[in-house]
C-alpha cells in the first residue's frame, strides 16, 4: 500500500541498491561498489570476503531497520503509486465523451467538498482517519469512472446492430430450415450455422441493453450516495461517523465491482481496479491544477 509500512525485505532491497550523491560523479551505488572492492581484495586474501560479508550484513541490518530510512522508502513508494494512479485515471478520463467527463468531474468536486467540510471539524491527530476517507472516496470515484467508460464501450459495440433486422433474419432462416430437403446437407449446415450466429448476436444485444440499464442505475446510486455523504458531513461534523459511513458504502459497492468483472466480455479491456483499493490518494488531490 502507498502509505502502509513496507515489509522488512523491501527495506533491505532498497538499502542494498541505494545510490548516494557524490560531488562531481552524481548518484553512485556505494554499497555495490564496496562489495566489488571486497570481492577484488578477497582474490589476494580470502579473509576480505568474510570481512565484506560481515560488513554487508551489518550495513543492511542497520539501514533497513532505521526508522528515518523506512519513512523515506515509504514516502518514495507513495509518490510512485500516486504518479501511476494519476496516469491511470487520466488515461480513462481522456477517452470519455464530453458529457461523461463532466459527470465524473461533478462527482470529483463533491468528493473534494466532503474532505473539505470534514477538515473544518478535525484536529491534526485525526490525519490518518482523513487518509482513510480519501481512500474510500477514491474507490467510489474509480468504480464510477469504470462504469462511465464501460457504458460507452457497450454503446459503441451495439451502435450498428439493428434488432429488428436480426429478428427478421432469424425468422427467415427458421422458415428456410423448416422447408429444406434432407439431400441439401451442405446448405442446411450453412443455414443452421448462420441461424446460431444470429441468435447469439441477438442474445448479446439483450445482455448489452440490460447491462446499460444496470450501469445507469449504479451511476445514479453512486452520485446520490456521495451527495448524501456530503450532506451528512455538513450536518454531523463527526469524522468517525463519516468514516464508518464511507466504509459501509464502499463495501456495498464491492458487489458492483464483481458484477462488472463477471461481464467484462461486454465491457472490453479497461483494467482491474486493484490499485484503486490500495493507493491512498484523496480525491482532493486528483487532477488538481
Amino acid at each position: 500500500m502507498a502509505s502502509a509500512a513496507s515489509s522488512f525485505g523491501t527495506y533491505v532491497k532498497e538499502a542494498f541498491f541505494r545510490r548516494a550523491r557524490i560531488p562531481g560523479l552524481g548518484f553512485m551505488p556505494l554499497n555495490l561498489m564496496a562489495l566489488g572492492t571486497f570481492a577484488v581484495l578477497g582474490l589476494a586474501n580470502p579473509g576480505f570476503w568474510l570481512l565484506g560479508a560481515a560488513a554487508e550484513v551489518g550495513y543492511l541490518s542497520w539501514l533497513a531497520g532505521n526508522p528515518r530510512f523506512q519513512n523515506l522508502v515509504d514516502a518514495e513508494q507513495t509518490v510512485g503509486s500516486q504518479r501511476d494512479w494519476h496516469e491511470r485515471v487520466s488515461r480513462v478520463v481522456s477517452v470519455l465523451s464530453r458529457d461523461s467527463r463532466k459527470r465524473y468531474e461533478r462527482l470529483l468536486e463533491q468528493s473534494r467538498r466532503i474532505l473539505g467540510i470534514t477538515e473544518d471539524f478535525e484536529e491534526d491527530a485525526l490525519g490518518s482517519m482523513r487518509d482513510m476517507r480519501g481512500r474510500s472516496l477514491n474507490q467510489l470515484l474509480w468504480i464510477f469512472l469504470r462504469l462511465l467508460r464501460s457504458r460507452e464501450v457497450i454503446a459503441e459495440n451495439i451502435k450498428g446492430v439493428d434488432r429488428r433486422q436480426l429478428e427478421r433474419e432469424i425468422r427467415e432462416l427458421d422458415e428456410q430450415l423448416a422447408g429444406n430437403d434432407e439431400s441439401e446437407g451442405a446448405l442446411v449446415r450453412s443455414r443452421g450455422g448462420r441461424l446460431d450466429i444470429q441468435k447469439k448476436r441477438l442474445e448479446n444485444l439483450d445482455r448489452a441493453n440490460e447491462s446499460l440499464k444496470v450501469i445507469a442505475a449504479e451511476l445514479l446510486r453512486i452520485e446520490q450516495q456521495v451527495e448524501l455523504i456530503r450532506e451528512e458531513a455538513a450536518v454531523s461534523g463527526k469524522p468517525e461517523v463519516l468514516s464508518s459511513r464511507l466504509d459501509a458504502v464502499t463495501t456495498a459497492m464491492d458487489e458492483t465491482t464483481r458484477w462488472m468483472d463477471a461481464h467484462s466480455d461486454l465491457f472490453g479491456a479497461l483494467g482491474e481496479d486493484d490499485e484503486a483499493e490500495s493507493v491512498e490518494l484523496p480525491p482532493r488531490r486528483l487532477e488538481e491544477g
